[in-house]
């Protein structure tokens, strides 16, 4: 399970970044926007996550008051 840990995201990353990549040449995007693009999407992921995580939590409660 630990090693699955290391390994999983090191794969992701590696497909992400060669999709990117394949993705610019396609539309002629020059490699420093894809690249400030993967870095952008790469530090918002986590807190992406989170959010959707919390608001999953959150739907099954009302915020609502009866009166």
């Amino acid at each position: 399970m630990l090693l699955a840990g290391f390994v999983l995201p090191l794969a992701g990353a590696e497909f992400l970044v060669r999709g990117a990549s394949r993705l610019a040449r396609a539309f002629a995007i020059t490699p420093l926007v894809i690249g400030l693009t993967v870095v952008a999407f790469g530090t918002s992921a986590p807190e992406l996550a989170v959010s959707l995580q919390a608001a999953g939590r959150m739907s099954g409660t009302s915020s609502r008051r009866s009166s």
